[in-house]
């Protein structure tokens, strides 16, 4: 081969392999809003911000739930991009009707394609309630390096735990509405307005503080899908009668390497007494409690949560 041939050979090469360095490490996202193909059909995206900073990856809460609800986190990207997205099923995603579709695994690998098709070569992620226990999974299964810290907000880690808590909960309710909750279990009449009215009573208290919650436009177009809910979960957040019945993670904690922070609000779902105990299982983890908030605590408190989110991810080196 000719000296020059060779020479310009070698150079290109180089080049090439400059290049691929370049986009991996320095992956720049832009605002965009959009659908990813998956094998069961398209989910629904939005990117906010843009820039080289490493972005953050929300994934909601439900099962069934939206992304919607997250919106007051997107304040974050003027530092840097911030991802929602809607779970197959829920929100702007396709709603397909095949009911086997509601498992853990196919959400997990489901979010692994979004990962992989927006290119996101370094991210942290961020779940909330089912959400973390999303995040989690994906962690533990896919084992993915990518993924530079994990941020879970009133975690869902162990079935077992989250009931434990609820139930908790449910007992500091007025006996009356106690003695309806009781009856309609009981009676299998979980899917009556009585049922749904005695649940509120303890929404009221551990889901929102903020009075009345707010309503964003996002959500307009972007509905909760029941059936996942049920199906995954149950009638309630204190009674599991889905497929996440046996779900629980807790024995693993200890697998994930990264920086975690442990997010809930002082009236949260999932109590602190509980999360002392799951902190001590990871191997790098640190707790904040946010005053005066409940299970959506970025709803209730958007400053202070999205304070401690900016302060945590800037001190992951």
């Amino acid at each position: 081969m000719p000296l020059n041939i060779k020479t310009n050979l070698i150079y290109l090469i180089l080049v090439v392999i400059g290049f691929s360095f370049i986009t991996y490490s320095q992956a720049k996202l832009e605002s965009s809003e959009g659908f990813v193909e998956t094998p069961n059909g398209k989910i629904w995206y939005k990117i906010y911000g843009s820039g080289e900073e490493i972005p953050l990856l929300l994934i909601h809460g439900g099962p069934g739930g939206r992304s919607c609800r997250l919106k007051p986190i997107s304040e974050l990207s003027n530092e840097r991009p911030v991802i929602l997205y809607d779970q197959l099923g829920s929100g702007k995603s396709d709603r397909p009707s095949d009911t086997t579709l509601w498992h853990l695994q196919r959400f997990v690998d489901e979010l692994d394609i979004l990962i992989d098709s927006l290119h996101l070569n370094k991210i942290h992620i961020l779940g909330h309630s089912w959400g973390s226990a999303l995040a989690v999974e994906y962690f533990l299964t896919k084992k993915p390096v990518k993924v530079k810290s994990l941020i879970l907000v009133g975690p869902l880690l162990s079935t077992s735990l989250w009931l434990e808590d609820a139930n908790y909960l449910r007992k500091e309710l007025p006996d009356s509405i106690q003695q309806v909750l009781k009856y309609c279990e009981q009676e299998g009449l979980v899917d009556s307005k009585e049922y749904y009215s005695a649940t509120d009573y303890f929404y009221d208290r551990h889901m929102y503080r903020i009075k009345p919650i707010p309503e964003y436009p996002e959500c307009g177009d972007s509905d909760f899908n029941e059936v996942v809910y049920k199906q995954m979960w149950g009638p309630s957040e204190f009674y599991c009668s889905g497929n996440l019945i046996n779900f629980d993670r807790i024995n693993r904690l200890n697998e994930i390497t990264v920086p975690v922070l442990l997010l809930i609000g002082e009236y949260d779902e999932v109590r602190l007494e509980t999360l002392l105990k799951i902190q001590k299982l990871f191997s790098n983890a640190q707790i904040e409690v946010i005053k005066d908030a409940a299970h959506m605590s970025m709803v209730d408190q958007p400053e202070e949560f999205n304070r401690i989110i900016r302060r945590f991810i800037r001190s992951i080196k």
